[in-house]
């Protein structure tokens, strides 16, 4: 992890350890420190670190995920989030016209 955190420029400032004996959800705690460090990205060993082997969307709307084995990046800014924009007004054809 601290290879790949160097080779893609990132300065790795903490590695979180599951806890077995803490109360708190590992995916908390880890949200909560990268929170806190003010992380742009969190870097695991492959997706068998993560509950279900699935990387979780609450994870990746807040951060960018990158697996060493296989090296791979789940961007937050791969998939945007869209407005909520009014509907388009109904095309009349027979007028040419929208209603």
């Amino acid at each position: 992890m601290r290879e790949l955190a160097a080779r893609l420029g990132y300065d790795l400032a903490e590695i979180v350890v599951y806890d077995r004996v803490s109360v708190r959800p590992p995916l908390a705690r880890l949200k909560a420190q990268a929170t806190r460090l003010d992380a742009e990205a969190v870097i695991v060993p492959g997706l068998a670190h993560l509950v279900d082997s699935q990387i979780p969307v609450s994870l990746v709307r807040q951060l960018d995920v990158i697996t060493v084995h296989p090296e791979a990046t789940y961007s937050r800014s791969a998939s945007p989030v869209l407005p909520i924009l009014p509907p388009v007004a109904a095309r009349d054809d027979r007028r040419g016209t929208f209603d």
